[in-house]
């Protein structure tokens, strides 16, 4: 007895010394928000507040060190953040994943995220390259005296920040994530692939009505495309028999690292999957001239939609300094900018000054064409071209593999850019690679991509004019930018690099291109001066990715713009108010009426089914008028059959394999739509388009009946439809997801202003809203202090903080936090003071 009671009491003790132990752990892991820090690197005290919105202050008394301390800051609040994002772009996941995610570290080495990122911060002027430098210190020193602990992301995964080499973030590394971005939202290489995939089983006519031109407009190719690819023979031969389906270890069941592989394997698969595709990444901004605002000054509004991730990409920061010099005396000019950063950049993204306020969405011009290059026959190791043949530049890499060997990569170049097809799978499943393989044109590759400079500039700016001048060194990605200051100018522009084409290009970079023949190389850059611009003549202006092209515009930008449901919602609701408030403006954000609904409702009440459950789901849409409510049945029934209707439909025209690879991010509503309206013979075959609506129907009661019960009153579509920020990599770990991910019930889809994007692709929650606003903003030119924004998690990304989610309600809820840059009172204040550092021993 004696004995148990003393192994009893040991237990006991143990459990509350690690009890104790955790909760220290807890503690020791918050960032430091009061008192005071010292910190090498400084020249002068910096202060570092916390207002009632949880905006962080910066204030400075030089350029340098507002820069050294926003990057402090970030490795503070964002470390996990930053050291996943650097092995991401550096390739070097699979160092701490293992095998899981060789093939996302494939595609970086492939593209040589990093060592264009390298030549083109060897391009930036002086005082460019400082103050990248001086951002990057800020992180170093952040960790060589750690005031608090890792995360545990580090912990659980047996990561260090910064690798072997303490590598935790270069200046370089400022310009690849830059160039990241440019890859999230500029690419549409994907969209050109999936084109010669389907012309395979399509010919050209009906490729075009599956992925038609924006509406009203012919096809920007010329060329009969499935012609040409089969005239050239690119395809590979059918394989015999079944190919073997891709086995992925097991995510529900296993150890905690187990089912971290498998997170991680789903989660690179989604990436490489949907590398070089813009679709459905859109963003909504608008700007309201002081004649048709209450107050006579301008108001502006910007939501860009991103993919949700928890921490959220974006981290709100206001910096201020005076004007500077750098080493060299170039002069650098006051800092005084208060709005969302990157972290990984050291400057305001989007936001405003005291006397200006920007808003970016996603123009997406064609910046990325394939090119089929040929292989020589009798020597492989050469690829024709105009003159010739010629031979592949080859590089190699090692890509370091946790718990097995290296992989060893030879990576192949041509004239036009890094060969894909050595590094994505996908292109053995379409191609003869004996033949030929396809190399990407990236204007975002070219070494005087300028991207981060335009990024300071702004940040200085006092005007419109002074800010589209320093966005005359954007690049990559083009962004329509809306901008309005104190004086009541209003302006878009179009800011970033697109290619010109040769006027017999034929293709005009839609599809792959013949790579030896000259007609389809670039020509040079549409000038920044002719890029689309307005001026706002007729008292607003609005952007949510339609063509921003007049039909007599000079230049060909693409053809793949989104269908443009939200800037015709966003246009009537502005026009039917004859005097906005900010108090309109965010009407507008929460809107949820989707026209594109609208649009197929009818053929969805008039179908007729047999299903036991049809007269109740129809009971559920009447009087529906496509309000994408979470509290409502009918979205979800829409959405379920607009689902079915499209696999319905397209699966027996292209194939399972065809529709899986390129569903998803691409839903095919215009293709649906025109088959609907056309009642189109040849896609509805063996039936009536009537009875495919009818057959859709049932089969998406079957599925709701399964997923939420057999009364459909009790349905509702934000059960169906949260919006969910996944933490990487944990937001796919059952284990671990419950404590790192954010989600909340959400309204819309991706035709709504208030945007829910998800992925119907998805075989695990496919109408989950994983793209939406990631965050939304408001400024009032006539008082710049009572402007507002909002984002989806919290400021903190460590996970234990009260602050890691405290945003979500009140975004879902599409409610705001006042956004200044003086406010009245702070609520944590540190004093970031220069220390002297300590000799090596």
């Amino acid at each position: 007895m004696a004995w148990m009671k003393r192994t009893a009491l040991g237990l006991v003790a143990v459990a509350l010394l690690a009890g104790a132990g955790a909760v220290v752990y807890v503690q020791r892991s918050f960032a430091q928000l009061d008192g005071s820090l010292a910190v090498v690197g400084l020249g002068g005290p910096v202060q570092v507040r916390r207002d009632g919105s949880d905006v962080t202050h910066i204030q400075a008394q030089t350029p340098q060190d507002a820069w050294f301390a926003m990057g402090y800051v970030h490795a503070q609040e964002r470390t996990w953040q930053l050291e996943f994002n650097r092995r991401v772009m550096h390739g070097q996941l699979s160092e701490v994943f293992g095998p899981a995610t060789v093939e996302t570290d494939k595609l970086m080495r492939g593209l040589d995220i990093m060592g264009v990122a390298r030549r083109q911060y060897a391009g930036l002027p002086l005082y460019a390259q400082e103050a990248l430098q001086a951002y990057s210190k800020g992180i170093h020193t952040f960790h060589q005296k750690r005031p608090q602990a890792l995360p545990p992301e580090f912990l659980v995964l047996g990561a260090q920040p910064g690798g072997a080499a303490g590598a935790v973030w270069e200046p370089e590394d400022s310009v690849g994530w830059a160039l990241m971005m440019a890859l999230d939202l500029g690419g549409n290489w994907g969209t050109e692939f999936a084109r010669l995939s389907v012309a395979r089983t399509l010919d050209t006519d009906r490729l075009w009505q599956l992925m038609p031109p924006y509406p009203g407009e012919p096809p920007a190719a010329s060329a009969d495309l499935a012609a040409l690819y089969r005239q050239l023979g690119v395809y590979r031969a059918p394989a015999a028999g079944a190919a073997a389906a891709a086995v992925a270890p097991a995510t529900r069941e296993g150890p905690l690292s187990r089912q971290i592989s498998a997170g991680m394997l789903a989660w690179a698969d989604e990436l490489t999957r949907n590398a070089g595709t813009n679709e459905g990444k859109g963003s909504n901004n608008w700007v309201i001239a002081g004649t048709r605002t209450v107050s006579g000054k301008p108001l502006l509004a910007n939501d860009p939609h991103l993919g949700l991730s928890a921490p959220a990409i974006w981290y709100f920061a206001s910096l201020q300094a005076p004007a500077g010099k750098a080493s060299d005396g170039t002069p650098m000019g006051p800092i005084d900018a208060v709005g969302a950063t990157l972290p990984g950049m050291p400057f305001v993204v989007l936001g405003r000054t005291d006397k200006v306020a920007w808003g970016f969405t996603n123009t997406g011009p064609d910046v990325q064409d394939l090119y089929l290059e040929q292989i020589n026959p009798a020597d492989a190791t050469q690829y024709r071209t105009p003159d010739g043949w010629a031979p592949f530049n080859v590089r190699k890499e090692t890509i370091r593999v946790k718990g097995e060997a290296d992989v060893q990569l030879q990576l192949r170049s041509t004239r036009h850019g890094p060969v894909l097809s050595d590094v994505q799978k996908s292109h053995a499943e379409v191609l003869d690679l004996g033949k030929y393989v396809l190399a990407l044109r990236w204007s975002a590759l070219d070494d005087d991509n300028q991207t981060v400079l335009a990024g300071f500039k702004t940040n200085q700016s006092k005007s419109v004019d002074e800010l589209f001048a320093g966005l005359a060194h954007y690049h990559s990605p083009m962004q329509s930018v809306v901008a309005a200051d104190d004086q009541g100018n209003i302006r878009f522009k179009a800011a970033g690099r697109v290619p010109l084409r040769d006027a017999a290009n034929d293709i005009r970079g839609v599809a792959p291109s013949p790579g030896w023949d000259a007609r389809y190389d670039w020509k040079g850059w549409v000038p920044y001066d002719q890029t689309p611009q307005d001026d706002g003549s007729k008292g607003w202006i609005a952007t949510a990715n339609q063509r921003v092209t007049a039909p007599d515009y000079p230049h060909f930008l693409t053809q793949d713009w989104a269908l443009p449901y939200r800037y015709e919602r966003i246009a009537r609701l502005i026009e039917a108010t004859p005097k906005h408030d900010a108090a309109s403006m965010q009407a507008i954000h929460r809107d949820v009426t989707s026209l594109a609904t609208r649009r197929l409702l009818p053929h969805l009440q008039q179908a007729r089914s047999s299903h036991a459950l049809a007269a109740a789901a129809q009971k559920q849409l009447q009087g529906f008028d496509g309000l994408m409510d979470a509290g409502q049945a009918a979205p979800l029934i829409f959405v379920a059959w607009t689902d079915e209707l499209a696999r319905g439909l397209i699966i027996p025209r292209i194939g399972e394999d065809r529709f899986t690879a390129t569903y998803g991010k691409r839903d095919y509503r215009a293709a649906i739509e025109g088959i609907l309206e056309r009642n189109d013979t040849w896609w509805c075959q063996p039936t009536t388009c009537a009875e495919q609506s009818a057959a859709a129907l049932g089969r998406a009661l079957d599925r709701l009946q399964t997923a939420y019960g057999a009364d459909p009153a009790q349905w509702r579509w934000g059960a169906a439809h949260p919006a969910l920020s996944a933490h990487r990599p944990f937001g796919n770990v059952p284990m671990l997801a419950p404590f790192f991910d954010v989600s909340v019930p959400s309204h819309g889809d991706a035709y709504t202003v208030n945007v829910g994007q998800y992925n119907a692709g998805e075989a695990s929650g496919p109408y989950v809203n994983r793209h939406a606003a990631s965050l939304r903003a408001v400024y009032d030119l006539a008082d710049l202090e009572q402007s507002r924004f909002i984002y989806q998690t919290g400021q903190s990304g460590l996970v234990f903080s009260p602050r890691y989610r405290d945003m979500s309600t009140t975004w879902a809820e599409t409610g705001y936090r006042v956004l200044q840059r003086q406010p009245a009172r702070w609520v944590h204040a540190l004093t970031l003071t220069p220390a002297t550092a300590t000799p090596a021993k």
